[in-house]
């Protein structure tokens, strides 16, 4: 049997569970604040859902703080904006106890950050922080928490969808500086990540087996890959060796800024945008040409598995977010399913076994 007691003004609990005593301050002058505590503590133990007080005490700064430590063990890539993420929750949350954030409080923080201007897409990567953190603390021994709590996520309208049809990807490279120009087509033709390419150094590239080897951890998601390089792609890149031979046989880069001597990446942003303006494509991101990569593999006839595994996307939701579908690939469907109409009323009505039935009229447009 428990008890209460007091220490100076403030009621203290003592309860057993498996024989061993607990001792917990009610932080209150009242014995019925105690005596309430107790009964709580003894429900819990005869539930078999009491874990001891490190569960009440845990704070929600000590599971944020265990997540970013787990990002820089695994070494994951989005270690930057997970603390950026976790620095928001820390500013709203403060040093609440994690067993007091609830889905309520949570519904508050979107609130929060809906007023101070955040983007859906944003606060979802906060939320996502915070569930993770939640998992963390869970798998913990002893677990740190007993429950995760719902955690509800906002609908995400603003999606990109951008991508540059040929005759804007051929202005575009034609306003970039001749430095910048290749680093443009190889994203064109490959769907490699800018990041991907601004690391890209000569050993992996294989020139006389045209060839581009990215390692196991050299790309977001961990995973090596194989890009082969034909046409302008294989042209420009043994361009580049020239030009790095002749001017710096030491640079390491493949993508370089060597009229500069400097990295590509600190002029990059300048020459894009000034490149965007001066063609009249304000607005679109070095990012459109991923999704520009993949819509081309998949409509020259690429096997979508294929494209997965040359654009470097592991899942097929993601995936099919980039395989982007324009007016024109729906006109052209429509075009194609009329024509084959077309084609076997034709035939029906050469044989004789059938009627003309017209011309088709396809109403809704086709989603691949």
């Amino acid at each position: 049997m428990g008890s209460v007691f007091q220490r100076g003004n403030v009621w203290w609990i003592k309860y057993y569970r498996d024989g061993k005593p607990y001792r917990e301050s009610s932080h209150s002058e009242k014995k019925t604040v105690a005596e309430k505590l107790l009964k709580l503590r003894e429900g819990s133990i005869a539930q078999g859902t009491f874990q001891g007080l490190q569960v009440e005490r845990t704070t929600l700064n000590e599971l944020l703080e265990d997540t970013i430590s787990e990002y820089r063990l695994m070494e994951r890539k989005s270690l930057v904006r997970l603390e950026s993420s976790v620095n928001h929750l820390k500013e709203f949350f403060g040093d609440a106890r994690a067993c007091r954030v609830t889905t309520n409080s949570v519904q508050q923080y979107i609130l929060t950050r809906r007023e101070a201007g955040a983007k859906n897409g944003t606060i979802n990567r906060e939320l996502s922080a915070l569930h993770r953190a939640f998992i963390i603390g869970s798998r913990h021994t002893p677990p740190k928490v007993m429950m995760v709590p719902h955690i509800p996520k906002l609908k995400e309208s603003n999606a990109r969808t951008g991508f540059f049809e040929f005759d804007e990807y051929v202005k575009l490279r034609d306003a970039l500086p001749s430095y910048a120009r290749p680093l443009l087509i190889a994203a064109y033709h490959t769907g490699m990540r800018r990041g991907e390419l601004l690391d890209l150094q000569w050993p992996q590239v294989d020139i006389w087996a045209h060839r581009i080897v990215q390692e196991p951890g050299s790309t977001k998601n961990g995973e090596g890959r194989v890009v082969y390089m034909y046409g302008e792609l294989f042209d420009t890149i043994l361009a580049q060796k020239k030009i790095r031979d002749a001017k710096d046989p030491e640079c390491p880069y493949v993508f370089y800024n060597h009229e500069m001597s400097e990295p590509l990446s600190k002029s990059l942003r300048s020459v894009w945008e000034r490149a965007l303006k001066q063609t009249k494509l304000e607005g679109r991101l070095f990012h459109d040409l991923r999704r520009t990569a993949v819509r081309n593999m998949v409509r020259s006839g690429v096997s979508e598995v294929v494209a997965m595994r040359i654009s470097g996307h592991k899942t097929r939701s993601v995936f099919d977010r980039y395989n982007i579908t324009s007016e024109d690939d729906i006109r052209l469907a429509c075009e194609k399913v009329s024509s084959m109409y077309q084609e076997n009323n034709d035939t029906l009505s050469r044989s004789g076994d059938g009627h003309n039935l017209g011309t088709l009229t396809v109403i809704n447009g086709f989603k691949r």
